[in-house]
């Protein structure tokens, strides 16, 4: 999915503004609250959490610490952590965060995933169990660069979690996103006669001023999430990137499940709620891949 931005403005400066807010993402009380965004990342964590406690990962690297909720869960589990952000202010609020579960904040620093340089001294106590990138895939140039990158960061045998914003949730979506994926992904080869037709038919049908462009960040004057690099990705692409890279045991844990078409919600606020909420625990494996509008890829680097 192209971002259609004609500024594409830098990743870190929507992190800045966004810093003091981040938290709320992942928390449980504003469940229930429709007043409130959706809290998402609650889900993700609780996934995380227990999948690190199944495969028993004692030593943990976060790349895109964030403002510091999910390292900080991580480390009162025992986990020993530590990661970095692109973002000062992220950094920040991460260090904070350290500060008042007991930890470290030296274990949080500021470093880029796209250049090793600003990173590698994490390694000077070895190799890691694992490690976990959210939010960081959407904002990089290069994937296949940034994975191996991270791929230098873990043991043989080590795992690595990975989220994505999902692509084939535009399917589901019927919006701009629906018209921007079947025309740029579908039909990309497709005669542009062929796609012009598609396109005028596809502005009769879905709702191509949805969702609202996000150009500033809500109360602050930073940059929206759709005024900068933010790329949505194809999991079955995504797959056969990671078995590229030498990964195996590859799985994807679905989250941020939908109940109905994105633009529905309004029309019915807490039903809406009640059922994505529920929806968070099927089993199918293959309805989150239409549902979800984000993903995490869980692997384990070859020996």
């Amino acid at each position: 999915m192209s971002n259609q931005a004609d500024d594409i403005k830098p990743v870190h400066a929507h992190y800045d503004v966004s810093a003091d807010h981040y938290h709320v993402q992942y928390e449980r009380a504003r469940l229930s609250d429709i007043t409130q965004p959706y809290p998402a990342n609650y889900f993700r964590l609780q996934q995380l959490l227990n999948t690190f406690a199944s495969k028993n990962i004692k030593r943990v690297i976060e790349v895109g610490v964030g403002e510091g909720t999910p390292l900080a869960t991580l480390g009162r589990a025992g986990v020993d952590v530590c990661g970095f952000d692109i973002s000062e202010k992220m950094v920040e609020k991460s260090r904070l965060n350290m500060e008042r579960n007991g930890f470290n904040p030296d274990q949080v620093f500021w470093g880029d995933i796209q250049d090793p340089t600003t990173y590698i001294h994490a390694l000077r106590d070895g190799l890691f169990d694992g490690l976990m990138a959210m939010g960081v895939m959407p904002h990089v140039e290069n994937d296949e660069m940034v994975l191996k990158n991270m791929s230098t960061l873990v043991k043989p045998g080590g795992s690595i979690f990975v989220e994505f914003r999902n692509k084939l949730f535009s399917l589901f979506t019927f919006n701009r996103y629906t018209a921007e994926f079947i025309l740029d992904d579908l039909l990309r080869d497709v005669a542009p006669e062929v796609k012009d037709a598609v396109a005028q038919d596809l502005a009769k049908r879905v709702k191509m001023d949805m969702p609202p462009r996000r150009e500033t960040v809500a109360g602050g004057d930073g940059p929206g999430y759709d005024a900068i690099l933010a790329k949505f990705h194809n999991p079955f692409e995504v797959v056969e990137l990671f078995k590229k890279l030498n990964f195996k045991d590859i799985s994807l844990l679905w989250y941020h499940y939908h109940p109905a078409m994105p633009y529905l919600e309004q029309e019915m606020p807490e039903l809406f709620r009640r059922e994505g909420i529920r929806l968070e625990h099927e089993s199918s494996n293959w309805r989150g891949m239409f549902l979800c509008s984000a993903f995490v890829v869980e692997a384990v680097k070859a020996e």
